[in-house]
């Protein structure tokens, strides 16, 4: 297998050194004959496949050849007809060499990669030592639309943690097991990169962290270490899916999504990748990353509703609890580009 190769594959291309060496430890390339199916139209599988040499065929339900993909082409870069279910057969028309990986696995990888990208100029707290910590919470815009009694249920089952300087409250690449909220003292957030530490943001009396792992399932993507003594009060994970998480996030099917869409005007975003996107996408839907989407809030009409998708729900659902913060009056498409009809995408794939 040309390692190379394989790390120029869309969108295995934007994952962190790290994750890309994982990946690649992972995978085992498989070599198929002649007339061999890799997958057939209407599989439901969780892989992005793709032909790293020799000559693939998709075939539509008539046996017509819609497209040929050859090892090592600029179309190679991107996954087989990678809309689920499938919308086309893909065999080979040669001995083929071709790798299956994991979509989850994968789709882990880019949203560890995608969040947490902390703004420091957006971050950086003036708030005073002391400052009150829950006024300042009961503030922010997110919690306007969280039920009282959730409210209430939430302030019950905190805990309280108290915290010497230099203690590490949360380490990169830790599985996600809390929700945290500093009531006093300051935090410093850092990320590993490229094997130096990049400090991010300071945090204080007010400011949370913590729920970007929560919410997307991955590790932690930051390390966040006190700078003072200080004490924070932290949620768990299964109370904050019960009581911040389900409230923040609303979701919608494909046939609700166009009725929001008609009546009152509401907007679909993709938050994959450019790349992802040009494959195949909702027909009129704006491709704003993840990855920036933090950085674009103040280009969206905090007046209109918004629809986030991705693959599988886990990007949007991380794009969907930030802008939920924000204010907006945001929803996620149940089941990701997998419950929309064929007819609904448009892109290079749906020209296939």
């Amino acid at each position: 297998m040309n390692r190379q190769q394989v790390l120029e594959l869309s969108p295995i291309d934007s994952l962190r050194s790290e994750h890309q060496r994982e990946l690649l430890a992972k995978l085992k390339p498989e070599r198929l004959d002649k007339g061999k199916v890799l997958f057939r139209k209407g599989d439901q599988d969780r892989h992005h496949v793709y032909v790293l040499d020799g000559t693939v065929e998709l075939v539509d339900d008539t046996g017509k050849v819609a497209r040929r993909i050859e090892g090592g082409s600029a179309d190679a870069r991107f996954p087989l007809a990678h809309v689920k279910p499938r919308t086309l057969t893909a065999r080979a028309a040669s001995p083929v060499e071709l790798i299956r990986v994991d979509s989850d696995m994968l789709d882990l990888m880019l949203t560890w990669d995608q969040t947490g990208s902390y703004q420091v100029e957006e971050l950086e707290s003036d708030a005073p030592e002391d400052g009150d910590w829950m006024t300042r919470l009961l503030q922010t815009r997110a919690f306007h639309r969280i039920p009282p009694a959730n409210i209430q249920a939430l302030f019950m089952r905190m805990e309280e943690v108290r915290a010497e300087p230099d203690q590490v409250i949360v380490r990169q690449g830790d599985e996600g097991d809390y929700f945290y909220i500093i009531t006093e003292g300051r935090c410093e957030v850092a990320r590993s990169q490229g094997g130096r530490q990049i400090r991010l943001a300071t945090l204080g009396p007010g400011d949370s962290f913590g729920e970007e792992a929560l919410i997307s399932g991955a590790e932690r993507n930051a390390t966040v270490t006190m700078k003072s003594r200080g004490r924070l009060m932290r949620l768990s994970k299964g109370d904050f899916d019960a009581l911040l998480k389900e409230p923040l996030l609303q979701k919608l099917d494909y046939e609700q999504a166009l009725a929001r869409v008609a009546r009152d005007g509401a907007r679909f975003i993709d938050v994959r990748l450019p790349d992802e996107y040009r494959q195949g996408h909702l027909r009129g839907a704006e491709n704003v990353p993840l990855i920036i989407l933090r950085t674009r809030v103040d280009d969206l009409d905090p007046k209109r509703s918004y629809i986030l998708y991705c693959d599988t729900g886990r990007r949007s659902s991380a794009g969907a609890f930030l802008l939920g913060e924000r204010g907006f009056d945001v929803h996620i498409l149940e089941g990701g580009l997998g419950q929309v009809p064929p007819a609904a995408i448009e892109g290079n794939e749906a020209v296939a």
